[in-house]
């Protein structure tokens, strides 16, 4: 059964206080931790004396505003795609893609460790769910086959995966499906990160987007809050007339709309800080592996530790308590019954707090052992 864990202040971009202590904080996704820049801020700010803090309606009754599209356009600028479509949350996304595919797929193919909104979301398609072993192009290659011909395909999977930093082999799923299938990618932990210019998933993957249908977040990279859809302008169409999610749904406040677009401006403005990510979760990386860690060649900020034991997590939280850092221990629906420790790095973790997370977990693990 799951609790609710204790409550975190934030402070300093990089650390928490937690029960008196202040720790690093090597967790949240956060990444360039924009949340808290001074620019993000102050354009929410400037939103609430500017526009008030809620639209109060819906967009398709009298709750729309130019900043909602304007926001819109940014994104479409940012992802290169043909339209953006915004949503209250990056879970409320898939749920409002899937209500406008509704009655146009005849399976869905559900990655077997699917993010639960994409869950929730392939029970509005109007068809059969089929899952198949999570990132196994030759399974989800069976079980597409095991459809029968003629059939409208549509594949669920999440883009960066939260619990280890892997990438969706999205180019091997387009190879073993027809030309008429399509990827419903919920790439909030890849948007803004992977790929050479932060395009996520399908650009770290080198796909086009005839076939993809990408939703995100405005949370994580972003530094604000709300999520997307980023397809054809079609199902932007079908979003407007089909989607009880969307319809019926009170937008974004307009202070965080602010906030998300200078976010998307600073991200796109500075390349050099997802270098620094990259530089700061490979150099972890790396050196975790040569302290004879197994840690997975994965693209990304995240990786993930799984104690041996009760007294190995133990073991590990005692020694990053000791070293100042915030113990990560997650405990997620669908995750490690007893939990695991997923570590997340940022662009702005500064070189010794790095130090000290390698020496922390390296002994941990090693004192566990």
């Amino acid at each position: 059964m799951l609790t609710e864990p204790s409550p975190l202040q934030q402070v300093d971009r990089t650390y928490v206080r937690h029960r008196g202590r202040k720790l690093s904080y090597f967790s949240g996704c956060d990444y360039f931790r924009l949340a808290s820049h001074p620019r993000l801020m102050a354009a929410l700010v400037a939103g609430v004396g500017d526009y008030g803090v809620n639209v109060a309606a819906s967009r398709m009754t009298t709750g729309n505003h130019l900043l909602f599209g304007r926001l819109e356009s940014s994104l479409m600028d940012f992802f290169a795609a043909p339209s953006a479509t915004l949503a209250p949350t990056g879970y409320s996304a898939n749920l409002i893609a899937a209500q406008a595919l509704a009655g146009r797929c005849s399976h869905a193919l559900l990655d077997d460790h699917a993010h639960p909104s994409l869950a929730d979301a392939a029970r509005f398609l109007e068809c059969p769910v089929i899952r198949f072993e999570h990132h196994a192009p030759a399974d989800l290659a069976a079980k597409a086959c095991g459809c029968g011909k003629g059939t409208k395909l549509l594949v669920l999977t999440d883009g960066h995966c939260a619990r280890d930093g892997s990438a969706a082999p999205l180019a091997e799923y387009l190879g073993a499906l027809p030309e008429t299938a399509r990827l419903l990618v919920d790439d909030a932990h890849g948007a803004g990160v992977l790929g050479a210019t932060g395009k996520g998933t399908p650009e770290h993957a080198g796909i086009g987007r005839q076939q993809i249908i990408q939703t995100i977040t405005l949370s994580k990279a972003f530094g604000a809050y709300g999520g997307a859809i980023l397809a054809e302008t079609a199902l932007r169409d079908r979003i407007l007339t089909r989607s009880g999610a969307f319809i019926g749904s009170t937008p974004l406040p307009l202070p965080m709309v602010c906030a998300a677009i200078e976010g998307v401006r600073l991200l796109k403005a500075n390349p050099k800080w997802r270098d620094r990510l990259n530089q700061n979760s490979n150099l972890v990386k790396a050196r975790l592996c040569d302290a004879g860690l197994v840690i997975p060649h994965n693209p990304g900020p995240i990786f993930g530790l799984r104690p041996a034991s009760a007294a190995a997590a133990t073991a590990l939280k005692r020694a990053l308590l000791a070293a100042g850092i915030y113990p990560p221990l997650i405990r997620y629906p669908g995750g490690p019954p007893g939990g695991y420790f997923r570590f997340v790095i940022s662009s702005e973790h500064r070189p010794e707090q790095l130090d000290s997370l390698v020496r922390a977990v390296a002994f941990g693990i090693i004192k566990s052992d």
